[in-house]
C-alpha cells in the first residue's frame, strides 16, 4: 500500500505518519485526584517508553482540560515527563480524546510533541495501521454523537476560550457530572463502537489493523472486511489508585502487536 491508494476524502482529513517501534497508549484520564496513576505514568516515560522510537497516546492522557493556559501542575508535571523523553530521541504524538479535545500548541510545544489529527494513518514496520481515538465510532450512542459534533467545532472552542479559567473549568465539571449521570443509565453495548462503523473506517483507509482507545474494553477484536479477516485493538484506560489497578500499552513484539500489563 502507498499513501497515495487514499480515497480524497479521507486524505484531507487524516494525518499520515511512519512509526518504527511504537508503544501505545491512551485513556489515562490523568488529575490531581489520582496520584499513584499520576507517578506510574511518570516512571513510565522515564523507564519503558524509551525502550521505543516513538510514544503514541490516543486521547484522554488528562480526565480534563481547560485550556493551554491552565496553570494546573498535574499538566506542569506530565509535559515535563513528555519533554524529557522527546529529549532523550523518542518521538511524542498526541491525538485528542473526548476529555482533553482543548489540548493545544503551547501544550504540545513545552512537551515535546506533535498533535495528531483523528483518525491518522500510521505505517509501522511496512504496514498501514489506523490510529484513532474511537469515540467516533460509537454511533449508537445518539446523545453523545451530537455533542461531540459540537464540541469538536472550532468555533465552538474558540467561543469557549474566551471565557475566564475558573468559568472553563466550572462548565467542565458540571459536564463531567452529566456524563456520568447518563452513562450509568445507558446499556454498556451503546456506549462501545458500532461494529459497522469500524468495519467501513478500515475499508476506507485500505488497512487491516485499527488501534483505538476510549471504550475501556482492551483486547483484540476480530471482523471482517471484505471477505478478509482484520483486527481491531483496544488499547486499556489507566487507573493505578483502585483495586485492582489497571493499566498497560500496545507495542510490537517480534512483528506482532501484543498487550503489556503494567499492573501485572
Amino acid at each position: 500500500m502507498t499513501w497515495f491508494s487514499l480515497p480524497p476524502a479521507l486524505a484531507a482529513r487524516t494525518d499520515r505518519i511512519a512509526l518504527r517501534d511504537p508503544a501505545l497508549i491512551s485513556d489515562l484520564h490523568l488529575n490531581a485526584a489520582q496520584p499513584a496513576t499520576r507517578a506510574a505514568f511518570v516512571r513510565f516515560c522515564a523507564e519503558l517508553a524509551p525502550q521505543h522510537a516513538e510514544l503514541v497516546i490516543l486521547g484522554d492522557l488528562f480526565e480534563f482540560w481547560a485550556g493551554d493556559d491552565d496553570p494546573d501542575t498535574v499538566g506542569r508535571d506530565v509535559a515535563g515527563a513528555l519533554a524529557q523523553l522527546a529529549q532523550r530521541g523518542v518521538r511524542v504524538y498526541l491525538m485528542h480524546g473526548n476529555r482533553d479535545l482543548l489540548l493545544g500548541s503551547a501544550f504540545c510545544a513545552r512537551a515535546g510533541a506533535r498533535l495528531l489529527a483523528d483518525p491518522t494513518l500510521a505505517l509501522v514496520d511496512g504496514r498501514a495501521v489506523l490510529l484513532t481515538h474511537g469515540d467516533a465510532y460509537c454511533t449508537r450512542d445518539v446523545d453523545y454523537m451530537k455533542f461531540r459534533r459540537k464540541a469538536r467545532g472550532a468555533l465552538f472552542q474558540k467561543l469557549f476560550l474566551t471565557r475566564p479559567l475558573a468559568r472553563r473549568r466550572a462548565l467542565i465539571g458540571q459536564a463531567r457530572a452529566t456524563s456520568e449521570a447518563a452513562k450509568a443509565a445507558k446499556a454498556m453495548q451503546i456506549m462501545d463502537v458500532t461494529p459497522a462503523e469500524v468495519e467501513q473506517a478500515m475499508a476506507n483507509a485500505g488497512v487491516h489493523t485499527l488501534i483505538h482507545g476510549h471504550t475501556h474494553r482492551p483486547g483484540r477484536y476480530p471482523h471482517v472486511v471484505g471477505g478478509h479477516a482484520v483486527t481491531r485493538w483496544v488499547l486499556p484506560d489507566w487507573n493505578l489508585d483502585t483495586a485492582p489497578p489497571r493499566g498497560g500499552y500496545l507495542r510490537l513484539r517480534d512483528g506482532d502487536w501484543e498487550l503489556a500489563d503494567l499492573a501485572a
